[in-house]
């Protein structure tokens, strides 16, 4: 067991020989810290969580109480391999959040970024990945493989189905069901996920230019009502467009699918 010395736990808390707890950590009453975790520097646990399995959490962290992190994943192939969470810095992390670690099927590995808020009740499954400043509403599910790129944001209650990609920026609705890949900075909703446009809002808060915005407009037209099959109509848009914001879309489209792509 390492302890840094500046670090302030409970007294009820729990802390197995071998986890490894960094300067500033604070840990609240009658929580558990497993003896293959790693706390970094200045990270709170709140009273009542648990921390388990081969789990890294970066700095400055905060998790809130009754938060279940590390626990193995519910696939019925899992075996007990060694398998990792590795949650980046700066999370929030919010009441009854569930992360389990990852599968050797899926690459060993669920990893969550940076800045992100992961709201009361969500829940991150096997081998998720999810990039940084993700937002991820009450009770939403992200599924196991499902890949989160930057600043997505997943509404309450919603549901994102294996092995599915939701692309940079995107946004989905409250309560819906989403079976297919998103395409960067789109917007979905209705109870079975359909492309709606694009999430305008969170472009205009990051500033996008307007020049960009009504290229990405255009792109999504092209996409849906252009010659030729959905990834020859994303190869031309990414030989032709001069904006980097419908190149990304283009290269988004043209990496693959395991499940098919949400279409405008």
């Amino acid at each position: 067991m390492a302890i840094d010395p500046s670090a302030q736990i409970h007294p009820s808390a729990v802390i197995e020989a071998g986890a490894e707890i960094g300067p500033g950590v604070r840990i609240g009453a009658f929580s558990l810290i497993g003896a293959q975790v790693v706390l970094g520097a200045n990270v709170e646990v709140k009273s009542h969580v648990v921390i388990t399995g081969a789990t890294e959490i970066g700095v400055e962290c905060v998790i809130f109480p009754f938060a279940v992190l590390g626990e193995i994943p519910q696939d019925l192939k899992f075996a007990g391999e060694d398998t990792r969470l590795i949650i980046g810095a700066r999370n929030r992390i919010r009441e009854h959040v569930t992360m389990n670690t990852g599968t050797a099927g899926g690459g060993g590995v669920t990893r969550i970024g940076d800045d992100g808020l992961f709201m009361a009740g969500c829940h991150i499954a096997h081998d998720a990945q999810i990039a940084n400043r993700v937002i991820v509403v009450n009770n939403a599910a992200i599924a196991g493989h499902v890949v989160l790129e930057d600043e997505v944001i997943v509404g309450g209650l919603a549901g994102v189905h294996q092995f599915v990609r939701i692309g940079r920026g995107a946004i989905i609705g409250a309560l819906a069901m989403v079976t297919a890949d998103v395409l960067p900075h789109g917007l979905v909703q209705g109870p079975r996920g359909r492309l709606e446009g694009l999430n305008l809002v969170g472009l205009k808060r990051r500033g996008v230019a307007r020049a960009d915005i009504t290229a990405l407009r255009a792109a999504l037209m092209a996409l849906k009502d252009g010659e030729g099959s959905f990834q020859e109509r994303a190869a031309r848009l990414c030989e032709e467009s001069g904006s980097d914001y419908v190149r990304e879309i283009a290269e988004f489209v043209q990496a693959g699918s395991d499940r098919g792509f949400l279409t405008p």
